[in-house]
């Protein structure tokens, strides 16, 4: 039909949410049982004070909080995390300024190939996912930030300050927040620790544009992320998470200074399926584009996850096979993200 475009009339730097189209073109439909509601039911989240696990009177109610989300759907919002508002607010605004720079600057770390450390794209893989999605990233390796950060963009001249700032006192976080997951599980609080201060920090820079016709499209498919969990800093609400227990996908309120916490695939493994890894999608809005920053946190590259020993009993055997982020990679170098699901390859018949 006339003015229906092909996927393939979409190339990386040319796509229609860079382009700001006034109409959603075919290939970014998706089917009409997965569209997203424009009037969403609110999700009812936990939300998990942070400060009490320096508070030994109050430490064990918190770890016991974070179980119960855990155990739940894979989500919680924490406050009194510890990390300025100064600094969340620096690394959305230069996270702005990125992706309002002039398309010629951003294609200089266009890249379609997912082991590079630094790239830029749209969509998930372009010119080779089926539908395509609403969305232009920056993604690139953080930990150890010297290592790294020269690679990073230099336009805006601020970006690798004020980002990297976010990435050193988020990973600090990070590393605290699991932690409290292991001991959670009742396996200690020291029993990832070494192999997370060695492991990777992949910080996944989404910006979604406005959208024409938002009930027609997304901004990302659902799936869960690989890594042990994700952190996550946005500038407006879009997230949706799927309520397992009645299948219905719910919109995840704001609260200021928040941080947004998923549960993610090696976290499912190493409990056993104890917790699982939160399945989650982003939906689109007309007005005003959505900034998130997502930090993903895992053991290093080749570092195998495995599930811990104490949780594998007669009655509870084990059921996922190890992998590391390596093995994550060549999935998704080989599989369609919208279609595959990688937890799925780890589980145990």
């Amino acid at each position: 039909m006339e003015g229906e475009e092909s996927a393939s009339s979409f190339p990386m730097g040319e796509t229609a949410q860079e382009r700001g189209l006034s109409h959603v073109p075919e290939c970014y439909k998706i089917p009409r049982s997965e569209r997203p509601s424009l009037d969403p039911e609110i999700a009812n989240v936990p939300v998990v004070n942070l400060a009490g696990l320096n508070d030994p009177t109050e430490r064990s109610a918190t770890i016991k909080d974070i179980k119960n989300a855990c155990c739940g759907n894979g989500f919680f919002q924490i406050i009194n995390h510890g990390i300025a508002q100064s600094v969340l607010d620096g690394a959305l605004s230069t996270a702005f300024g990125f992706f309002n720079l002039p398309a010629e600057e951003k294609v200089k770390l266009m890249s379609n190939d997912v082991h590079k450390p630094v790239r830029y794209g749209t969509s998930l893989k372009d010119g080779v996912d089926k539908i395509q999605f609403w969305r232009v990233f920056l993604k690139h390796y953080a930990h150890p930030l010297k290592d790294w950060v020269e690679q990073w963009p230099s336009n805006p001249p601020d970006y690798r300050e004020k980002m990297g700032e976010f990435c050193v006192q988020v990973r600090k976080l990070a590393i605290e927040l699991m932690g409290a997951i292991t001991e959670s599980l009742g396996i200690g609080p020291t029993y990832l620790r070494d192999k997370m201060e060695d492991g990777m920090q992949v910080m996944a820079v989404n910006c979604y544009p406005p959208c024409p016709q938002p009930d027609l499209a997304l901004g990302l498919p659902p799936h869960s992320d690989y890594s042990c969990f994700t952190i996550v800093l946005h500038s407006s609400s879009g997230l949706e998470i799927f309520d397992c227990e009645d299948h219905k996908w719910r919109l995840v309120p704001e609260l200021q200074g928040a941080l947004q916490v998923h549960v993610s695939d090696h976290v499912e493994v190493l409990s056993n399926g104890m917790y699982k890894s939160l399945v989650h999608r982003v939906t689109l809005n007309r007005q005003s584009t959505r900034i998130s920053i997502a930090s993903l946190h895992s053991l290093g590259m080749d570092e195998k996850m495995e599930t811990a020993k104490e949780l594998v009993d007669e009655h509870h055997p084990k059921g996922y096979k190890e992998s590391s982020f390596r093995d994550f990679l060549e999935f998704l170098s080989n599989n369609d993200l919208a279609e595959g699901s990688f937890i799925k390859t780890l589980k145990i018949p």
